[in-house]
């Protein structure tokens, strides 16, 4: 499978791209519970009118999907120097070159949103970046996801606290550290907060590590441009810091990240199940 994987990472972004839309629409159709999630997630966000009115939005979102997991070969298997090539604009920078400068602490949010595994490479080319990672299901993919992930200036810590530790340590020494802002935590981790009007349990480690170490946050979109023409990024420094509060907390963040998402929704990652409820947690919110 690995080898298979890797003559996919030689083929033009092009075609992975229009492979990437076909793979789509092929296990939208063949997995009745996939597509379900996808429609009830698009068709209640509040983004549409009426779910008609969401259908062609549920289309493209169908095809980006896709395309997010055809690209991964040649993001995680090309020469690393040919991957920071399929960048093509960035925007907003000049502010994280500005924060690095000044010795701050750097907490890199990126969301289920484009390509959002081509964003810590290019970070990893001008700053050392610990990233937080959990395990894939599929355990044939840690390998070559661990080597495409891991270059440049990476370090790559598991969901645990042994990670948590070393996310806090890159931070309180004035260098960066990567989450996916929008990943389900476990159970004691998180807070119910309301992401595109529906609660969603939302991680508090962003709060517990900013109020930690004063580190600055940024968001970021790696935005998938069309015709396999390459990514623009979008970094976003946020000014204020998170609120003491972490209901409040929770309920920011969630707001930054739907705010980015709704820059291009077709491109946020629907089918991922946001709001499932971690064994135990929605009985512990209703005790308090």
């Amino acid at each position: 499978m690995q080898w298979f994987f890797r003559q996919f990472a030689r083929l033009p972004l092009s075609w992975l791209h229009a492979l990437g839309i076909a793979t789509g629409w092929l296990v939208y159709w063949t997995s009745p519970g996939y597509a379900a999630r996808m429609r009830e997630n698009i068709f209640r966000s509040g983004l549409c009118a009426s779910p008609d009115a969401c259908r062609p939005l549920l289309h493209q979102a169908i095809a980006e999907a896709g395309k997010s997991v055809l690209e991964l070969p040649a993001v995680w298997l090309r020469p690393y120097e040919d991957v920071l090539k399929l960048v093509r604009k960035v925007e907003g920078w000049d502010t994280v070159e500005e924060l690095a400068r000044d010795g701050r602490g750097i907490l890199f949010l990126t969301p289920h949103l484009g390509c959002f595994e081509i964003s810590s490479l290019f970070i990893a080319r001008h700053m050392p970046i610990t990233i937080l990672y959990r395990p894939p299901k599929l355990r044939w993919t840690e390998p070559p996801m661990l080597a495409g992930r891991g270059r440049g200036q990476v370090s790559m810590a598991p969901t645990d606290l042994k990670g948590v530790k070393a996310l806090l340590k890159a931070l309180k020494h004035g260098q960066s550290a990567g989450i996916l802002p929008d990943q389900v935590p476990g159970k004691g981790e998180g807070i119910w907060a309301d992401f595109f009007g529906r609660p969603a349990y939302t991680m508090t480690l962003v709060q517990r590590l900013q109020h930690a170490t004063g580190a600055a946050i940024v968001l970021v979109f790696a935005e998938r441009l069309p015709g396999g023409q390459g990514y623009d990024l979008w970094f976003e420094t946020q000014s204020e810091a998170l609120p003491q509060d972490a209901t409040e907390a929770a309920r920011g963040l969630n707001a930054a990240v739907e705010n980015l998402a709704r820059r291009n929704p077709a491109q946020y990652l629907w089918s991922y199940n946001r709001y499932k409820a971690p064994r135990g947690s929605r009985e512990e919110a209703e005790k308090q």
